[in-house]
Protein backbone atom coordinates (compact mmCIF):
# COMPACT_ATOMS: atom_id res chain seq x y z
CA UNK A 1 0.00 0.00 0.00
CA UNK A 2 1.29 3.44 -0.91
CA UNK A 3 2.36 5.66 2.00
CA UNK A 4 -0.15 8.26 3.11
CA UNK A 5 1.09 11.87 3.49
CA UNK A 6 1.40 12.77 7.16
CA UNK A 7 -0.85 15.80 6.73
CA UNK A 8 -3.71 13.52 5.61
CA UNK A 9 -3.51 11.31 8.70
CA UNK A 10 -5.71 11.85 11.71
CA UNK A 11 -4.16 13.10 14.92
CA UNK A 12 -4.69 9.71 16.53
CA UNK A 13 -2.90 8.02 13.63
CA UNK A 14 0.00 10.45 13.90
CA UNK A 15 0.25 9.91 17.64
CA UNK A 16 0.40 6.15 17.12
CA UNK A 17 3.17 6.61 14.56
CA UNK A 18 5.05 8.88 16.95
CA UNK A 19 4.87 6.24 19.66
CA UNK A 20 6.67 3.74 17.42
CA UNK A 21 9.13 6.34 16.19
CA UNK A 22 10.09 7.21 19.75
CA UNK A 23 10.88 3.56 20.45
CA UNK A 24 13.05 3.45 17.34
CA UNK A 25 14.79 6.68 18.34
CA UNK A 26 15.52 5.49 21.88
CA UNK A 27 17.03 2.31 20.43
CA UNK A 28 19.42 4.46 18.36
CA UNK A 29 20.31 6.52 21.43
CA UNK A 30 21.12 3.40 23.41
CA UNK A 31 23.92 2.55 20.95
CA UNK A 32 26.03 5.48 22.20
CA UNK A 33 27.02 6.44 18.65
CA UNK A 34 29.73 8.93 17.66
CA UNK A 35 29.14 9.66 13.98
CA UNK A 36 30.23 12.79 12.09
CA UNK A 37 28.42 14.10 9.01
CA UNK A 38 29.17 17.74 9.71
CA UNK A 39 31.48 18.67 6.84
CA UNK A 40 32.50 17.52 3.37
CA UNK A 41 35.74 15.91 4.45
CA UNK A 42 37.12 13.16 2.21
CA UNK A 43 37.00 9.65 3.66
CA UNK A 44 40.08 7.71 4.68
CA UNK A 45 39.94 5.63 1.50
CA UNK A 46 39.92 8.85 -0.53
CA UNK A 47 42.97 10.13 1.33
CA UNK A 48 44.75 6.86 0.65
CA UNK A 49 44.37 7.47 -3.08
CA UNK A 50 46.89 10.31 -2.94
CA UNK A 51 49.69 8.74 -0.92
CA UNK A 52 51.85 8.82 -4.04
CA UNK A 53 52.15 12.57 -3.48
CA UNK A 54 54.45 11.75 -0.57
CA UNK A 55 56.90 9.83 -2.75
CA UNK A 56 56.92 11.82 -5.99
CA UNK A 57 59.66 14.17 -4.70
CA UNK A 58 61.74 11.48 -3.05
CA UNK A 59 65.28 12.14 -1.86
CA UNK A 60 67.54 12.76 -4.83
CA UNK A 61 64.79 14.00 -7.16
CA UNK A 62 65.57 17.05 -9.26
CA UNK A 63 63.56 19.99 -7.91
CA UNK A 64 64.21 22.23 -10.88
CA UNK A 65 61.38 23.46 -13.14
CA UNK A 66 61.47 23.21 -16.91
CA UNK A 67 62.51 26.88 -17.09
CA UNK A 68 65.44 26.28 -14.74
CA UNK A 69 63.80 27.61 -11.55
CA UNK A 70 65.06 25.88 -8.40
CA UNK A 71 61.85 25.25 -6.41
CA UNK A 72 63.81 25.09 -3.16
CA UNK A 73 64.57 28.81 -3.25
CA UNK A 74 62.73 32.13 -3.13
CA UNK A 75 60.98 33.71 -6.10
CA UNK A 76 58.34 33.17 -8.77
CA UNK A 77 55.56 35.37 -7.45
CA UNK A 78 52.67 33.97 -9.49
CA UNK A 79 53.55 30.25 -9.56
CA UNK A 80 55.82 27.96 -11.54
CA UNK A 81 54.83 27.60 -15.22
CA UNK A 82 54.02 23.90 -14.90
CA UNK A 83 51.54 24.57 -12.07
CA UNK A 84 49.89 27.38 -14.03
CA UNK A 85 49.52 25.05 -17.00
CA UNK A 86 48.03 22.27 -14.86
CA UNK A 87 45.39 24.44 -13.20
CA UNK A 88 44.70 26.29 -16.44
CA UNK A 89 43.87 22.96 -18.05
CA UNK A 90 41.62 22.09 -15.13
CA UNK A 91 39.86 25.45 -15.33
CA UNK A 92 39.69 25.63 -19.13
CA UNK A 93 41.58 28.93 -19.23
CA UNK A 94 44.96 30.18 -20.44
CA UNK A 95 48.01 29.87 -18.14
CA UNK A 96 48.44 33.64 -18.63
CA UNK A 97 45.17 34.15 -16.73
CA UNK A 98 46.35 32.23 -13.64
CA UNK A 99 48.08 33.15 -10.39
CA UNK A 100 49.07 30.19 -8.22
CA UNK A 101 48.72 30.74 -4.48
CA UNK A 102 49.20 28.48 -1.47
CA UNK A 103 47.11 25.52 -0.40
CA UNK A 104 43.61 27.00 -0.01
CA UNK A 105 41.24 28.69 -2.44
CA UNK A 106 39.20 29.90 0.55
CA UNK A 107 42.26 31.82 1.69
CA UNK A 108 42.55 33.37 -1.80
CA UNK A 109 38.91 34.48 -1.59
CA UNK A 110 39.50 35.99 1.85
CA UNK A 111 42.59 37.80 0.54
CA UNK A 112 40.61 39.14 -2.41
CA UNK A 113 37.85 40.52 -0.18
CA UNK A 114 40.41 41.94 2.25
CA UNK A 115 42.39 43.68 -0.50
CA UNK A 116 39.19 45.20 -1.90
CA UNK A 117 38.17 46.32 1.58
CA UNK A 118 41.43 48.09 2.39
CA UNK A 119 42.71 49.20 -1.02
CA UNK A 120 39.79 49.02 -3.44
CA UNK A 121 39.52 47.33 -6.83
CA UNK A 122 41.55 48.72 -9.73
CA UNK A 123 41.67 52.24 -8.30
CA UNK A 124 38.13 52.37 -6.90
CA UNK A 125 37.38 53.63 -3.40
CA UNK A 126 38.38 51.12 -0.72
CA UNK A 127 35.27 49.52 0.71
CA UNK A 128 36.28 50.47 4.24
CA UNK A 129 35.77 54.14 3.26
CA UNK A 130 32.26 53.58 1.92
CA UNK A 131 29.14 54.12 4.05
CA UNK A 132 27.72 50.75 3.08
CA UNK A 133 28.83 47.59 1.26
CA UNK A 134 26.44 44.83 0.17
CA UNK A 135 26.85 41.34 -1.25
CA UNK A 136 24.59 38.90 -3.08
CA UNK A 137 24.40 35.41 -1.60
CA UNK A 138 22.66 32.56 -3.46
CA UNK A 139 20.85 30.46 -0.86
CA UNK A 140 21.15 27.85 0.32
CA UNK A 141 24.90 28.28 -0.10
CA UNK A 142 28.36 27.73 1.31
CA UNK A 143 28.70 28.74 4.96
CA UNK A 144 32.40 29.60 4.72
CA UNK A 145 31.70 32.08 1.93
CA UNK A 146 29.14 33.81 4.10
CA UNK A 147 31.54 33.80 7.06
CA UNK A 148 34.05 35.89 5.08
CA UNK A 149 31.61 38.63 4.10
CA UNK A 150 30.10 38.58 7.58
CA UNK A 151 33.58 39.02 9.09
CA UNK A 152 34.08 42.24 7.11
CA UNK A 153 30.67 43.57 8.15
CA UNK A 154 29.25 43.35 4.64
CA UNK A 155 25.45 43.26 4.36
CA UNK A 156 24.41 40.00 2.70
CA UNK A 157 21.31 39.75 0.51
CA UNK A 158 19.67 36.36 -0.08
CA UNK A 159 19.24 35.30 -3.71
CA UNK A 160 17.08 32.17 -4.19
CA UNK A 161 18.74 29.27 -6.00
CA UNK A 162 17.04 27.30 -8.76
CA UNK A 163 18.20 24.11 -10.52
CA UNK A 164 19.67 26.41 -13.21
CA UNK A 165 21.54 28.64 -10.76
CA UNK A 166 20.69 31.86 -8.89
CA UNK A 167 17.52 33.81 -9.68
CA UNK A 168 19.10 35.92 -12.43
CA UNK A 169 16.14 38.29 -12.75
CA UNK A 170 16.77 39.36 -9.17
CA UNK A 171 20.57 39.40 -9.58
CA UNK A 172 20.34 41.64 -12.66
CA UNK A 173 17.82 43.98 -11.03
CA UNK A 174 19.74 44.46 -7.77
CA UNK A 175 23.13 44.85 -9.46
CA UNK A 176 21.84 47.47 -11.85
CA UNK A 177 20.10 49.64 -9.26
CA UNK A 178 22.49 49.64 -6.27
CA UNK A 179 26.17 50.59 -6.51
CA UNK A 180 26.72 49.46 -2.91
CA UNK A 181 26.48 45.86 -4.15
CA UNK A 182 30.09 44.82 -4.79
CA UNK A 183 29.91 41.11 -5.53
CA UNK A 184 28.20 37.75 -5.50
CA UNK A 185 29.28 34.35 -4.22
CA UNK A 186 28.93 31.53 -6.73
CA UNK A 187 29.62 27.79 -6.61
CA UNK A 188 28.66 27.23 -10.24
CA UNK A 189 29.24 23.50 -10.62
CA UNK A 190 27.72 20.91 -8.25
CA UNK A 191 26.85 23.80 -5.94
CA UNK A 192 27.24 23.59 -2.19
CA UNK A 193 24.87 22.24 -0.88
CA UNK A 194 22.34 21.43 -3.62
CA UNK A 195 24.65 20.00 -6.26
CA UNK A 196 23.20 22.21 -9.01
CA UNK A 197 25.23 23.25 -12.06
CA UNK A 198 24.53 26.64 -13.60
CA UNK A 199 22.89 26.47 -17.03
CA UNK A 200 24.51 27.97 -20.12
CA UNK A 201 21.96 30.78 -20.08
CA UNK A 202 22.74 31.57 -16.43
CA UNK A 203 26.47 31.79 -17.17
CA UNK A 204 25.84 34.06 -20.16
CA UNK A 205 23.57 36.30 -18.09
CA UNK A 206 26.31 36.60 -15.49
CA UNK A 207 28.76 37.61 -18.23
CA UNK A 208 26.30 40.23 -19.51
CA UNK A 209 25.67 41.83 -16.11
CA UNK A 210 25.69 45.64 -16.07
CA UNK A 211 26.33 46.40 -12.39
CA UNK A 212 26.01 49.94 -11.11
CA UNK A 213 29.30 49.51 -9.21
CA UNK A 214 32.35 49.43 -11.47
CA UNK A 215 34.19 47.47 -8.76
CA UNK A 216 31.54 44.72 -8.71
CA UNK A 217 33.02 41.24 -9.17
CA UNK A 218 31.60 37.74 -9.52
CA UNK A 219 33.36 35.40 -7.08
CA UNK A 220 33.25 32.18 -9.11
CA UNK A 221 34.31 29.38 -6.75
CA UNK A 222 34.78 26.45 -9.11
CA UNK A 223 35.57 24.08 -6.25
CA UNK A 224 33.97 20.98 -7.80
CA UNK A 225 34.88 21.41 -11.45
CA UNK A 226 36.19 17.83 -11.82
CA UNK A 227 34.28 16.22 -8.95
CA UNK A 228 31.86 14.08 -10.95
CA UNK A 229 30.03 11.11 -9.48
CA UNK A 230 29.08 9.87 -12.95
CA UNK A 231 31.93 10.27 -15.42
CA UNK A 232 29.75 8.90 -18.23
CA UNK A 233 27.22 11.70 -17.83
CA UNK A 234 28.95 14.63 -16.09
CA UNK A 235 27.44 18.09 -15.81
CA UNK A 236 29.01 20.57 -18.23
CA UNK A 237 29.63 24.17 -17.14
CA UNK A 238 30.17 26.96 -19.64
CA UNK A 239 33.52 28.73 -19.08
CA UNK A 240 32.86 32.12 -17.49
CA UNK A 241 36.03 34.07 -18.40
CA UNK A 242 35.50 33.37 -22.08
CA UNK A 243 31.85 34.42 -21.85
CA UNK A 244 32.83 37.65 -20.08
CA UNK A 245 35.28 38.47 -22.87
CA UNK A 246 32.62 37.82 -25.49
CA UNK A 247 30.21 40.09 -23.61
CA UNK A 248 32.77 42.90 -23.41
CA UNK A 249 33.19 42.54 -19.64
CA UNK A 250 36.60 40.85 -19.26
CA UNK A 251 37.24 42.21 -15.75
CA UNK A 252 33.92 41.12 -14.23
CA UNK A 253 34.93 37.78 -12.70
CA UNK A 254 37.42 36.20 -10.31
CA UNK A 255 37.54 32.44 -10.74
CA UNK A 256 38.93 30.31 -7.88
CA UNK A 257 40.07 26.68 -7.89
CA UNK A 258 42.33 24.30 -5.99
CA UNK A 259 43.51 20.69 -5.88
CA UNK A 260 42.71 20.34 -2.17
CA UNK A 261 39.95 17.72 -2.55
CA UNK A 262 41.79 16.13 -5.45
CA UNK A 263 44.94 15.34 -3.50
CA UNK A 264 45.24 16.02 0.23
CA UNK A 265 42.77 18.56 1.68
CA UNK A 266 44.70 21.57 2.93
CA UNK A 267 47.85 20.49 1.08
CA UNK A 268 46.95 21.20 -2.52
CA UNK A 269 47.59 24.25 -4.67
CA UNK A 270 45.07 27.03 -5.19
CA UNK A 271 44.71 29.69 -7.84
CA UNK A 272 42.79 32.68 -9.08
CA UNK A 273 41.98 33.01 -12.80
CA UNK A 274 41.01 36.41 -14.14
CA UNK A 275 41.66 39.13 -16.71
CA UNK A 276 45.03 40.80 -17.36
CA UNK A 277 43.77 44.04 -15.76
CA UNK A 278 42.70 42.22 -12.61
CA UNK A 279 45.97 40.29 -12.49
CA UNK A 280 47.99 43.52 -12.50
CA UNK A 281 45.85 44.86 -9.66
CA UNK A 282 46.23 41.66 -7.62
CA UNK A 283 50.00 41.46 -8.09
CA UNK A 284 50.45 44.93 -6.57
CA UNK A 285 49.36 43.47 -3.24
CA UNK A 286 50.96 40.07 -3.79
CA UNK A 287 54.44 41.60 -4.19
CA UNK A 288 54.13 43.05 -0.70
CA UNK A 289 52.50 40.00 0.83
CA UNK A 290 54.94 37.30 -0.31
CA UNK A 291 58.14 36.56 -2.20
CA UNK A 292 56.43 33.51 -3.60
CA UNK A 293 54.26 30.62 -2.48
CA UNK A 294 55.34 27.03 -1.88
CA UNK A 295 56.95 26.01 -5.17
CA UNK A 296 58.00 22.61 -3.84
CA UNK A 297 54.34 21.77 -3.26
CA UNK A 298 53.46 23.14 -6.68
CA UNK A 299 56.07 20.89 -8.26
CA UNK A 300 54.85 17.92 -6.20
CA UNK A 301 51.32 18.31 -7.53
CA UNK A 302 52.53 18.74 -11.10
CA UNK A 303 54.85 15.73 -11.01
CA UNK A 304 52.12 13.55 -9.49
CA UNK A 305 49.08 14.54 -11.59
CA UNK A 306 51.08 15.53 -14.72
CA UNK A 307 48.13 16.95 -16.70
CA UNK A 308 44.36 17.13 -16.89
CA UNK A 309 44.17 13.49 -17.99
CA UNK A 310 46.02 12.47 -14.85
CA UNK A 311 43.65 14.53 -12.73
CA UNK A 312 40.58 13.01 -14.37
CA UNK A 313 41.82 9.44 -13.92
CA UNK A 314 42.48 10.22 -10.28
CA UNK A 315 39.01 11.73 -9.86
CA UNK A 316 37.42 8.56 -11.24
CA UNK A 317 38.93 6.77 -8.24
CA UNK A 318 37.42 9.41 -5.96
CA UNK A 319 34.04 8.82 -7.60
CA UNK A 320 34.30 5.10 -6.82
CA UNK A 321 34.64 6.04 -3.15
CA UNK A 322 31.95 8.72 -3.13
CA UNK A 323 29.23 7.31 -5.35
CA UNK A 324 28.22 4.45 -2.99
CA UNK A 325 27.90 6.97 -0.15
CA UNK A 326 25.50 9.16 -2.10
CA UNK A 327 23.57 6.08 -3.20
CA UNK A 328 23.15 4.95 0.42
CA UNK A 329 21.72 8.32 1.46
CA UNK A 330 19.40 8.57 -1.53
CA UNK A 331 18.15 4.97 -1.20
CA UNK A 332 17.45 5.38 2.52
CA UNK A 333 15.65 8.68 2.04
CA UNK A 334 13.44 7.17 -0.63
CA UNK A 335 12.66 4.09 1.49
CA UNK A 336 11.99 6.11 4.62
CA UNK A 337 10.27 9.25 3.36
CA UNK A 338 8.74 8.74 -0.08
CA UNK A 339 5.04 9.60 -0.17
CA UNK A 340 4.95 11.26 3.26
CA UNK A 341 5.29 14.85 1.93
CA UNK A 342 7.52 15.88 4.83
CA UNK A 343 10.79 16.49 3.02
CA UNK A 344 12.51 16.79 -0.34
CA UNK A 345 16.13 16.47 -1.38
CA UNK A 346 18.51 16.87 -4.28
CA UNK A 347 20.29 13.99 -6.03
CA UNK A 348 23.42 15.62 -7.48
CA UNK A 349 25.71 14.17 -10.12
CA UNK A 350 28.84 15.52 -8.45
CA UNK A 351 30.29 17.53 -5.60
CA UNK A 352 30.15 16.67 -1.93
CA UNK A 353 26.67 17.42 -0.59
CA UNK A 354 22.97 16.67 -0.67
CA UNK A 355 20.54 19.44 0.20
CA UNK A 356 17.50 18.41 2.24
CA UNK A 357 14.46 20.61 2.81
CA UNK A 358 12.23 19.63 5.71
CA UNK A 359 8.86 21.09 6.54
CA UNK A 360 9.22 24.73 7.54
CA UNK A 361 10.24 25.13 11.15
CA UNK A 362 11.75 21.66 11.50
CA UNK A 363 15.42 21.84 10.49
CA UNK A 364 16.86 22.91 13.84
CA UNK A 365 14.77 20.30 15.63
CA UNK A 366 15.94 17.54 13.26
CA UNK A 367 19.63 18.44 13.63
CA UNK A 368 19.22 18.63 17.41
CA UNK A 369 17.61 15.19 17.50
CA UNK A 370 20.44 13.82 15.36
CA UNK A 371 23.01 15.17 17.80
CA UNK A 372 21.21 13.63 20.76
CA UNK A 373 21.28 10.31 18.89
CA UNK A 374 25.05 10.61 18.39
CA UNK A 375 25.22 12.00 14.84
CA UNK A 376 26.79 15.44 14.29
CA UNK A 377 25.58 17.38 11.24
CA UNK A 378 26.17 20.84 9.83
CA UNK A 379 24.18 23.25 12.02
CA UNK A 380 20.73 24.10 10.71
CA UNK A 381 20.82 27.58 9.20
CA UNK A 382 24.49 27.33 8.21
CA UNK A 383 23.59 27.42 4.52
CA UNK A 384 22.22 30.96 4.93
CA UNK A 385 24.02 34.25 5.73
CA UNK A 386 24.49 34.85 9.45
CA UNK A 387 23.17 31.31 10.06
CA UNK A 388 19.57 32.49 9.66
CA UNK A 389 17.41 30.27 7.48
CA UNK A 390 14.13 32.22 7.25
CA UNK A 391 12.18 28.99 6.82
CA UNK A 392 14.20 26.81 9.22
CA UNK A 393 14.01 24.05 6.63
CA UNK A 394 17.38 23.48 4.91
CA UNK A 395 19.84 20.84 6.08
CA UNK A 396 23.15 20.07 4.39
CA UNK A 397 23.94 16.35 4.29
CA UNK A 398 27.63 15.48 3.91
CA UNK A 399 28.00 11.80 2.93
CA UNK A 400 31.75 11.70 2.20
CA UNK A 401 33.48 11.05 5.52
CA UNK A 402 31.75 8.27 7.50
CA UNK A 403 32.42 4.58 6.70
CA UNK A 404 29.62 2.98 4.67
CA UNK A 405 28.07 1.07 7.57
CA UNK A 406 28.02 4.19 9.74
CA UNK A 407 26.52 6.20 6.91
CA UNK A 408 23.74 3.66 6.39
CA UNK A 409 22.89 3.81 10.09
CA UNK A 410 23.05 7.61 10.21
CA UNK A 411 20.69 7.80 7.22
CA UNK A 412 18.10 5.67 9.02
CA UNK A 413 18.40 7.82 12.13
CA UNK A 414 17.94 10.91 9.96
CA UNK A 415 14.69 9.56 8.50
CA UNK A 416 13.46 8.78 12.00
CA UNK A 417 14.27 12.32 13.18
CA UNK A 418 12.56 13.87 10.14
CA UNK A 419 9.41 11.86 10.86
CA UNK A 420 9.44 12.75 14.56
CA UNK A 421 9.87 16.43 13.85
CA UNK A 422 7.26 16.55 11.08
CA UNK A 423 4.62 14.67 13.04
CA UNK A 424 5.17 16.96 16.02
CA UNK A 425 4.86 20.07 13.83
CA UNK A 426 1.62 18.88 12.23
CA UNK A 427 0.10 18.04 15.61
CA UNK A 428 1.22 21.37 17.09
CA UNK A 429 -0.24 23.27 14.13
CA UNK A 430 -3.52 21.48 14.81
CA UNK A 431 -3.30 22.35 18.51
CA UNK A 432 -3.37 18.65 19.28
CA UNK A 433 0.17 17.95 20.54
Amino acid sequence: MAPIPYAELSSDELKAIRKELKKEYRAYQSQDLRLDMSRGKPSLDQLDLSMGLMQVLADGEDLTCEDGTDCRNYGVLDGIPEAKELLAEMGEVSPDEVIIYGNSSLNVMYDTISRSYTHGVMGSTPWCKLPHVKWLCPVPGYDRHFAITEYFGIEMINIPMTPNGPDMDLVEKLCAEDDAIKGIWCVPKYSNPQGYTYSDETVRRFARLEPAARDFRIYWDNAYNVHHLDFDHPDILLEILDECRKAGHPDLVYKFMSTSKIGFPGSGIACICTSPNNLVDIKRQLRVQTIGHDKVNQLRNVRYFKNIDGIMEHMKLHAQCLRPRFEIIEKTLHEGLDGLDIGEWTEPKGGYFISFNSMNGCAKDIVSRMKKAGVVMTPAGATYPNGKDPHDSNIRIAPSFPPLDDLALASKIFCCCVKLSASKKILMDRGDY
